[in-house]
């Protein structure tokens, strides 16, 4: 029996109960891992709620990040041995102690990257990664829209932004946050809190406005968003922090300029082995080089979680927040 965070209703953050849970030996395909530090994300808080159904239904546990090591494999694995530095990235079940997990969505870790760095990275990180490069592939002339600049994406996108020397623009709630944010390196940054981010980006650009917005707010900033692009511009929205984007007629992104709109998911970009050792492998480089440098703002002890989630809903938290076993 391990302990693990499990959630038998769909509600708030008083869900998260703490309950001893039986871990069996590894099936064909599976890879058994005792866990060290599992990361905490925005997306936790919309199964727990409800907004996006759990896999498999109730009750499941919590989480979708962290990094552990290797104890058993099923039948069938060959890419993974126990001792195995590894961590993974996508779905639920990471709020426990020791797991079952699919080998096909696991990443071995490089020897100079610590579990801690990639339970807090990884699978933002690898959101960032197939954001700018994948996505819509920043180049050095754009100019970019990143809402959130001081969060856990923006933070590794900002100092990525700063590395392709692409002109950006983030969005932040607080004068804290658009200090973190300046410091990261983004070229400009807008307290939405107390100024009209559509107006403020207007006269950043000179009017030209911004050839990709990258939007995980979702309620509050659309359709402002749409608003900061120019004609044929890109907006990508990964996120729903402020509640999901409601439904609206396509009419409109022909209205604004002939837009394009996309909502990608991290597990579309990473779906095949190839592609999410080329993501990992270019989020490590980039950590490698100290390109971008990994924040860990706040630590929870797993028990915690509710107040780890209720600290999110806040908007309370700086950079990657993690969940100690």
């Amino acid at each position: 029996m391990v302990k693990a965070i499990v959630i038998r209703q769909t509600g708030g953050p008083e869900v998260l109960r703490l309950e001893d849970v039986e871990i069996g030996a590894p099936g064909p395909g599976e890879v058994r891992i005792r866990q060290t530090v599992i990361g905490v994300n925005f997306i936790d808080t919309y199964y727990r709620s409800g907004l996006y159904p759990a896999p498999g239904g109730l009750p499941f546990i919590a989480g979708a990040e962290a990094a552990g090591v290797v104890e058993a494999v099923g039948p069938g694995v060959v890419l993974f041995r126990p001792g195995d530095r590894v961590a993974y990235a996508g779905g639920v079940g990471a709020y426990t102690a020791a797991r079952l997990v699919k080998a096909a969505s696991l990443v071995k870790l490089p020897d100079d990257i610590d579990g801690y760095t990639a339970a807090a990275s990884l699978l933002k990180g690898m959101t960032a990664q197939y954001l700018l490069r994948q996505t819509f592939a920043v180049k050095r002339e754009h100019t970019v829209l990143f809402h959130a600049g001081a969060g856990g994406v923006g933070q590794i996108a900002g100092q990525w932004l700063k590395s392709i020397g692409a002109t950006s623009i983030a969005t932040v709630g607080s004068d804290e946050k658009a200090e973190i944010a300046k410091a990261i390196g983004y070229t400009h940054v807008i307290n939405y809190s107390r100024e009209d981010f559509v107006q403020r980006v207007a006269d950043i650009t000179g009017g030209e406005k911004c050839d990709v917005v990258y939007d995980a707010v979702g309620k509050n900033t659309f359709p402002g968003s749409l608003d900061c692009l120019k004609p044929r511009g890109l907006f990508v929205s990964f996120g729903n922090a402020s509640g999901p984007v409601e439904a609206f007629n396509l009419g409109l992104l022909s209205q604004k300029g002939s837009l394009y709109a996309t909502r990608p998911t991290l597990g579309h970009y990473t779906a095949t082995r190839p592609a999410l050792d080329a993501c990992a492998a270019d989020l490590f480089e980039q950590i490698r080089n100290e390109v971008v440098k990994i924040s860990v703002g706040q630590t929870f002890p797993l028990a915690e979680a509710a107040a780890c989630h209720q600290a999110l809903h806040a908007r309370a938290t700086v950079g990657s927040t993690l969940l100690k076993v």
